[in-house]
């Protein structure tokens, strides 16, 4: 679904998705991961709870210099490969494996979109949450000048995953959809996949941004222990109601289009790139 090639044997797309997923994932990294921390710490680390996106930009270089921007990126630069990988090779695999009637069913006022879409985003999402919630409670430590321990890197999986499948099945439904209704623009090599998986993610981000910034206090030990829902109702009252739920989206939006609409043109010239090569036979 990620792709124009013609499709093998399922075993066949779930590896090669493998591959090409590593490159999404360490491009995302590389070009994303800036504007991350901007994010993280103002959704997580004290002494950041109100300054806006430049205030906390020009905080970070004045008191740990540009590398600071890039504090925790070890994790999910080699992470990032893993999970993304993992995401992409799962939904290509299940997408693949799931080419039976009942499975193609369309889903009623859905536009033509079908079951197994469905299905293998879920599949995608969970693998991807399993990976992932080491590597970002890891990551947000790093980036909230924190140290953390590998007993506890499972803190805050139930927010993670529950963040992980709004965002990917949303993702997923999404860059179908594109695939199917504007498949001119998508075949574009450069500006067609940068804007359909840059669009598609933010989309996806802003519809789950409010689980993601519970995560980031979560993994954060931000304030008190607390249940995810009692999280969100103290922000609510303390921080300006619903919307202070959305606190980092702006640095959020920038790394989210950016990174994923340069991965997306990535992964794509190396799907074809596969298939010229034969590696599809």
């Amino acid at each position: 679904m990620t792709h124009n090639e013609e499709r093998t044997h399922w075993l066949k797309e779930g590896a090669i998705g493998l591959g090409v997923g590593v490159l999404y994932g360490l491009t995302s990294v590389c070009v994303g991961h800036p504007f991350d921390t901007v994010k993280t710490k103002m959704q997580a680390q004290a002494g950041f709870e109100s300054g806006g996106m430049y205030k906390t930009f020009t905080k970070t270089i004045r008191n740990q210099g540009f590398i600071g921007l890039y504090r925790g990126a070890i994790p999910p630069l080699w992470g990032s490969g893993i999970y993304r990988s993992t995401q992409f090779a799962v939904f290509e695999a299940v997408y693949t494996y799931l080419d039976t009637p009942w499975a193609k069913t369309e889903i009623p006022l859905t536009a033509g979109l079908q079951v197994r879409v469905c299905i293998a985003g879920a599949c995608g999402s969970t693998a991807r949450a399993i990976i992932e919630t080491p590597l970002e409670l890891a990551k947000v430590r790093r980036q909230t000048q924190q140290t953390w321990e590998f007993r506890g890197l499972y803190k805050g999986f139930g927010v993670m995953w529950c963040r992980t499948m709004g965002l990917m099945c949303t993702y997923f439904i999404l860059i179908d959809t594109g695939r199917r209704h504007f498949n001119d623009l998508f075949k574009r090599p450069i500006l067609g996949p940068f804007l359909a998986s840059g669009c598609a993610a933010t989309f996806a981000w802003w519809l789950v941004w409010p689980l993601e910034y519970m995560k980031n206090q979560v993994q954060g030990n931000y304030g008190k222990e607390l249940p995810v829902f009692k999280r969100m109702q103290l922000v609510i009252r303390e921080r300006g109601g619903f919307f202070a739920l959305y606190r980092g989206l702006g640095p959020g939006t920038i790394r989210s289009f950016l990174s994923n609409g340069t991965s997306m043109v990535v992964m794509m010239n190396a799907q074809r790139l596969v298939t010229e090569w034969g590696l599809r036979k």
